[in-house]
C-alpha cells in the first residue's frame, strides 16, 4: 500500500508537468466525450423507436410460418411484400401462446399493399347526381330531391363551361396547340343547350356521355397505393393502447370496416391547396422557418396560387357567388373573377400568413369538401392476391386512427386497419362467406365438382352419367334485378351489415401474430422458450423480435450505433498510436530520471508501476472531465429535448421530441474503453522504461 501510495503521489505530481500529458488527456477527454454522448443518444433512441414499433403494430415478439419465403417486413422491404405463407388457424395458434406465463396478448396481423382510385372533382360530382337520380327511382320525386338534382346539374354545367374556358386558355397559351378532336367535341356537346334541354329524358345516358368523356380531361384524378393491416379490430386497439380514434367511430364489434390511418387520410385525400396550408403552418411554428428564407414553403405559395382549379371545380353556382363575396370582403376587392380572387388570396408572406391560415379554415373551408372521402363512404379497395390475379373488396371507412406522440409519422401512420374478414377475402383466401357464395353458384348453375378421371370419362366417354355440355336455351334477362344486385337464389348477404362472432373471425388464415408481453426485459428470454416450445410441439414457427419484424426500418438504430462504434474504433486507435507515440517522448525525456531511481535502488517493476499508474492517472483524470461534461450535455438536453426536425424523426424520436437520458452502462463503457486505451498505449513505452540502467543515464547529455 506505501509503494501504491508513493505512485500516485508521483503520478499526480506529473499530471499537468508537460505538454505532452496534456496532449494525451486532450485525447482522452474528447474520446471519452464522445462514448458518454453518442452511446447515450443511440440507447435513448433505440428506446424511443421500440416504443414506436412495438407500440403501434409490431408488439414485442411477431411469430409466423417458418414456411415463409421471405422474412417477415411490417413496413414493407425494398423488394416490395415480403412472401410468407399463411397461419392456416389462428385459433389454434393463439392459445398455444397464451400459455407462455409472460405473454400477455396476441393479436392476429396480416399486413399487404393495395390500390384505391380517388376520382377527380367532376368524377364525384357526377357521382353525387347518379346517386340522386338512383334515388328518385327507387323512392320517387319530391321538391327537396328535385332541388337538389338541379343543384348538382347546375355545378357539373358550370364546370363544363370552366373546362372549355380552361381549354381555350390553354391552347392560346401554347399558342395554337389543340387537344384530342373528339374531346373537344364531346365538351362542345356538352355545352349545347339542347344536351341539358333533353338531360331528363334519359339521365343515365347523358350520365355515361359526361362520365366516359368529360371527366377524364380533368387529370387531377389519383391512383394512390394504401398499405393495410388486416386485423382483429377489438383486440388490436385494446392491445395498442397508443391508439386513439380520431374522425368518426371505430368499427362496430363483429362487423367488416375500414380505419384509415389519419396521417394517410390527411396526406392523399385532402384537398391539396388546404394540405400545402397546413404544411406552411406546420414548417413555421414547429421548426420555426419562415417564406421568406424556406424554399419549400415557396415553393408551397407558388403552388397555392397557380393551382386553384381544384377550388373552382367544386363550387356550384351558388356556392361560388358566396365565395366571391367572401374574398372580395376579405381582400377589400371588387373583383368579379373567383380564379383572380383566390390567387391574390394565396398570395401569403410571413406578416399575413397566420391572419389568411384563420381566414381559408373559417370564411372558406365551410363552402369546400376538404376531403375526397367522408366517413361512412364504402371504399373499393383492389389489391392483388397471393396467386396473383386482381381481387377487389368494398369496405366501409368508420373512422381515421393515429398512436399518440407519432401524429406527424409518415412511418407510425404507414398502415390503415381493415377486419381480418376483409383482408382474407382481398389476399385470396376462402372464407366461409366465399364457400357459401360458391354453393349457392353451383346449385343454381347445376354444376357438380368432378375428379380428374371423373372429367376425362364425363368429357370423352360414352354413357356417362355427367352431362357437361348441355343446349342453349332462351332466357328472359331482367335489366333491372341485374342493375340492383337482386338476381334471386343468388343474391349474397350484406357482408357490410353481417356481424361475425369471435370465433369466426379467430378460425381462419393469419399471416402473423403481434405478441405483447408482461415483461418486455425479458424479450430474449421469451422468445428462446417460445421456439423452444414451438419445436416440441411439432410446429413451423418463425418467433423474431419486434427489430427485425420491422425489417430495414427496425436495422436503423444496430446501424446507427456500428456506425457509432466504428468511429470510436478509429478514434481510439488513432489515440492509441499518438498515446504511444507521446508516452515513448516522455519516457526518452526521463531516462535520467528513471536512471536516477534506478541507482538509489528502485526495481524494474517499481518503474513498470510508476508509468503504467502515471497513464492510468491521467486517464482517468480527464475521462471523468469527459464523463462530466457529457452528463452535463445530456443534462441539458434531457431538459430541453432534442426536436423532430422531419417526418421521419417523428418515429425515432416516439414523439416531437427526443428526450435521452443517461445510463450508468454508458458511464461504466466509457471509462472502460479509456482505461483499457490508456494501459494498451502505455506497456510497450513502460517496458523500454524498465531497461534503463544507471550507467545509461549517467552516459546521456541534458
Amino acid at each position: 500500500m506505501g509503494q501504491l501510495r508513493l505512485l500516485l503521489q508521483v503520478a499526480f505530481r506529473n499530471l499537468f508537468s508537460s505538454k505532452i500529458n496534456l496532449l494525451i488527456g486532450g485525447i482522452i477527454f474528447f474520446g471519452t466525450l464522445l462514448v458518454v454522448v453518442g452511446g447515450a443518444l443511440m440507447d435513448s433512441m433505440d428506446s424511443a423507436m421500440s416504443r414506436s414499433i412495438i407500440g403501434s403494430v409490431a408488439g414485442h415478439i411477431q411469430v409466423y410460418s417458418d414456411d415463409s419465403k421471405d422474412p417477415l417486413a411490417l413496413y414493407g422491404s425494398m423488394s416490395g411484400e415480403p412472401d410468407l405463407a399463411a397461419l392456416d388457424d389462428f385459433s389454434q395458434l393463439k392459445p398455444f401462446l397464451e400459455k407462455h406465463p409472460n405473454v400477455k396478448t396476441v393479436v392476429p396481423l396480416g399486413t399487404s399493399g393495395a390500390i384505391i382510385t380517388s376520382g377527380n372533382t367532376v368524377d364525384l360530382t357526377l357521382s353525387n347526381l347518379r346517386a340522386l337520380y338512383k334515388q328518385r327511382d327507387e323512392s320517387g320525386e319530391t321538391p327537396e330531391l328535385r332541388e337538389s338534382i338541379d343543384s348538382v346539374k347546375g355545378h357539373v354545367r358550370q364546370m363544363v363551361d370552366l373546362m372549355a374556358e380552361q381549354t381555350a386558355r390553354s391552347e392560346q397559351e401554347l399558342g395554337g396547340a389543340q387537344k384530342d378532336p373528339a374531346e373537344v367535341e364531346a365538351l362542345a356537346l356538352a355545352r349545347t343547350a339542347a344536351f341539358w334541354d333533353a338531360f331528363e329524358e334519359d339521365p343515365y345516358a347523358s350520365l355515361e356521355l359526361l362520365e366516359n368523356r368529360i371527366a377524364p380531361q380533368i387529370p387531377d384524378g389519383d391512383m394512390l397505393e394504401l398499405r393495410y393491416a388486416g386485423t382483429d379490430l377489438d383486440a388490436f386497439q385494446r392491445t395498442f393502447d397508443r391508439m386513439e380514434i380520431v374522425d368518426g367511430q371505430p368499427v362496430p364489434t363483429g362487423q367488416r370496416g375500414m380505419l384509415l390511418s389519419k396521417f394517410f387520410y390527411e396526406e392523399f385525400l385532402k384537398m391539396k391547396s388546404a394540405l400545402r396550408m397546413d404544411h406552411i403552418k406546420q414548417e413555421r411554428d414547429l421548426n420555426q422557418k419562415s417564406i421568406a428564407t424556406d424554399p419549400d414553403l415557396q415553393r408551397w405559395v407558388k403552388e397555392n396560387q397557380t393551382q386553384t382549379r381544384e377550388i373552382i371545380f367544386q363550387l356550384d353556382p351558388v356556392k361560388t357567388r358566396k365565395m366571391v363575396a367572401r374574398l372580395q370582403k376579405l381582400l377589400g376587392s371588387q373583383e368579379p373573377a373567383l380564379d383572380k380572387l383566390l390567387t391574390r388570396f394565396f398570395t401569403v408572406d410571413d406578416a399575413n400568413f397566420d391572419t389568411r391560415y384563420a381566414q381559408f379554415y373559417s370564411e372558406l373551408a365551410p363552402l369546400l369538401e376538404l376531403y375526397r372521402l367522408r366517413m361512412g363512404d364504402v371504399l373499393t379497395i383492389t389489391a392483388f392476391t397471393r396467386t396473383g390475379y386482381m381481387q377487389s373488396v368494398n369496405v366501409k371507412v368508420y373512422g381515421t386512427y393515429q398512436f399518440k406522440g407519432l401524429e406527424k409519422s409518415a412511418m407510425a401512420g404507414a398502415l390503415s386497419l381493415m377486419d381480418l374478414m376483409s383482408f382474407r377475402d382481398l389476399y385470396g383466401y376462402l372464407t366461409a362467406d366465399k364457400k357459401a357464395e360458391l354453393a349457392e353458384i353451383q346449385k343454381q348453375s347445376g354444376v357438380e365438382a368432378l375428379s380428374r378421371d371423373e372429367a376425362e370419362e364425363a368429357l370423352f366417354g360414352e354413357g356417362s352419367d355427367h352431362e357437361l355440355v348441355a343446349e342453349a336455351t332462351s332466357t328472359e334477362v331482367d335489366e333491372q334485378a341485374a342493375f340492383t344486385g337482386d338476381t334471386g337464389a343468388l343474391t349474397r348477404e350484406n357482408l357490410l351489415q353481417r356481424v361475425y362472432t369471435q370465433q369466426e373471425i379467430e378460425q381462419g388464415v393469419a399471416l402473423s401474430a403481434a405478441v405483447m408481453l408482461k415483461d418486455g426485459e425479458q424479450l430474449e428470454q421469451t422468445m428462446a422458450e417460445l421456439r423452444q416450445a414451438a419445436k416440441d410441439a411439432g410446429l413451423k414457427l418463425r418467433v423474431v423480435s419486434w427489430q427485425e419484424a420491422a425489417g430495414i426500418i427496425g436495422q436503423f438504430v444496430l446501424l446507427g450505433k456500428l456506425v457509432l462504434y466504428f468511429a470510436v474504433f478509429i478514434i481510439f486507435v488513432v489515440a492509441l498510436v499518438i498515446i504511444n507515440n507521446a508516452m515513448m517522448m516522455a519516457t526518452m525525456q526521463r531516462v535520467r530520471e528513471v536512471g536516477t531511481m534506478r541507482a538509489i535502488g528502485a526495481q524494474r517493476s517499481f518503474i513498470l508501476g510508476m508509468v503504467l499508474v502515471e497513464t492510468l492517472v491521467l486517464g482517468l483524470v480527464f475521462g471523468a472531465a469527459g464523463s462530466l461534461v457529457g452528463s452535463g450535455i445530456m443534462a441539458m438536453l434531457n431538459s430541453a429535448g432534442i426536436p423532430a426536425g422531419n417526418e421521419a424523426l417523428y418515429f425515432f424520436f416516439s414523439g416531437p421530441r427526443l428526450f435521452p437520458t443517461l445510463s450508468a452502462s454508458n458511464l461504466v463503457a466509457a471509462f472502460v474503453i479509456v482505461l483499457g486505451v490508456s494501459a494498451i498505449s502505455t506497456l510497450y513505452p513502460a517496458f523500454l522504461a524498465t531497461r534503463v540502467s544507471p550507467l545509461q543515464a549517467m552516459q546521456t547529455d541534458e
